[in-house]
């Protein structure tokens, strides 16, 4: 169901009534009010629709933008003013999604071709998943783990077969964490319960972390991807520095926590071997303990008493802990590339208000699709497909890319896709650049 058709039958949000814009657009494209529209329904406060066709307040686009505040948060779908104050906060998304966009037209304001490509997807079952393509991949995990163990059993626990077991659980975990991204779109089941406690087995039982710190935090960064300060993935302050505004921004100001000139540098030593141990751990641990998410502890604790019962009679429960992060050490560079590769060489910007299929295309960009590329990637190889239609199933990105690239080639949107290794030196290229920016601006 769209955005509007849901809309229209709840005819509310967060039970307070909504407004009414005019349909004459200004010319940023924003609607703005003659003072003489009326919407076709009028909302109550008890939620109920009044159908007899009377008037409602009209505001200028000056006063929804004055509803941005925590608390006191706006929103236009469809020319509609809906105050979403009470509602933020139970957003699944956190209510950072919604404070994104108070203020703001929510409406997605794509091209018709845009819309017509959406209809013409849904009509060909893309947004259908393939059930046991998802039960292979979790398969997969589940041998793997299985296989480490037993191979520990019959060999015992020397030199070599711990590395060769901390391989085969870094295989893993990696692969982990793309099913529990799938998952946390929504994109397994078509019952979003389903979804939702898979999501919860495989994030917190499986890889140890929580899934209430990844919605929000990934959520965040779908709905402004590359937006500062919005998406919270761009935010790498103060080890480093990113796009053009920042380190100009750092360097006018004479901000030198570290030696920028060599961020590159820090990328090898701190960004790949640390991101997933200490980063990433370390906030999800954070966040799940400081807002108290029990059902996420419970899981997560699992992760760890699982461990100490298949592998503590070998290793002890310090032995075990130090193999459990030896091997969050080897996944994270696995992770680094393929979560960073997509984001950090493209366009990075304040708010701009583009339309969605701008805002995404500006700001991603693919890998080449081959076996092992889509297998060691998740296939966010196809990070497009994926941003555009996030609830998409992974594995039909590769069908519907062809007809994305013409889109984007016909609204002069540039579609770009790389070889894995450009897209991984690209990376590092990128933070030479902005370290380039900030170095002019502190000297200048």
């Amino acid at each position: 169901m769209r955005l509007e058709e849901k809309l229209e039958k709840n005819g509310h949000v967060g039970g307070r009534p909504e407004r009414c814009l005019s349909e004459a657009p200004q010319e940023n494209q924003k609607p703005r009010a003659n003072g003489k529209a009326a919407c076709p329904a009028k909302q109550e406060a008890n939620g109920k629709l009044d159908m007899p066709g009377r008037s409602l307040n009209v505001y200028t686009w000056q006063e929804v933008q004055r509803h941005r505040q925590e608390g006191d948060q706006w929103l236009v779908i469809n020319r509609k003013v809906y105050d979403v104050s009470q509602w933020a906060s139970r957003h699944p998304g956190g209510s950072r999604v919604l404070s994104h966009c108070a203020g703001e037209d929510a409406t997605p304001q794509l091209v018709e071709d845009f819309r017509e490509l959406r209809r013409t997807l849904e009509a060909l079952n893309m947004f259908e998943a393939n059930v046991g393509f998802f039960l292979l991949h979790l398969a997969q995990i589940l041998v793997l783990e299985a296989l480490a163990w037993l191979i520990l059993c019959r060999f015992g626990n020397g030199w070599t077969v711990t590395v060769f077991i901390s391989v085969l659980l870094t295989v893993s975990q990696a692969q982990s964490s793309f099913l529990q991204h799938d998952l946390g779109h929504l994109t397994m089941f078509k019952k979003s319960t389903w979804n939702h406690v898979m999501h919860k087995l495989v994030m917190c039982h499986l890889k140890g972390m929580s899934t209430n710190w990844w919605n929000y935090r990934h959520f965040q960064h779908h709905i402004k991807p590359n937006i500062y300060p919005k998406d919270p993935d761009i935010d790498a302050g103060p080890l480093f520095l990113l796009g053009e505004s920042q380190p100009v921004k750092y360097g006018k100001k004479k901000i030198r926590f570290i030696n920028y000139e060599k961020q590159h540098l820090y990328f090898y030593m701190v960004g790949l071997p640390f991101l997933m141990p200490a980063y990433f751990n370390g906030q999800s641990m954070q966040v799940m303990y400081l807002r108290k998410y029990w059902a996420d502890i419970v899981f997560v604790s699992s992760f760890y008493i699982r461990h100490f019962i298949t592998f503590g009679p070998f290793y002890g429960i310090f032995g075990t802990l130090m193999l459990i992060y030896l091997v969050k050490f080897l996944e994270s560079p696995w992770i680094a590339y393929v979560t960073q590769m997509s984001h950090i060489p493209m366009r990075m910007s304040k708010e701009e208000n583009r339309d969605w299929l701008s805002t995404q295309v500006l700001a991603t960009c693919n890998v080449e699709q081959s076996f092992f590329n889509d297998w060691f990637t998740g296939h966010l190889n196809f990070q497009i497909e994926h941003h555009l239609f996030p609830t998409m199933p992974c594995h039909n990105y590769h069908k519907v890319a062809p007809l994305v690239r013409s889109l984007c080639a016909k609204h002069g949107l540039q579609y770009v896709n790389k070889p894995m290794l450009t897209a991984f030196g690209d990376i590092v290229r990128a933070l030479k650049r902005s370290a380039a920016l900030w170095m002019d601006a502190y000297y200048e």
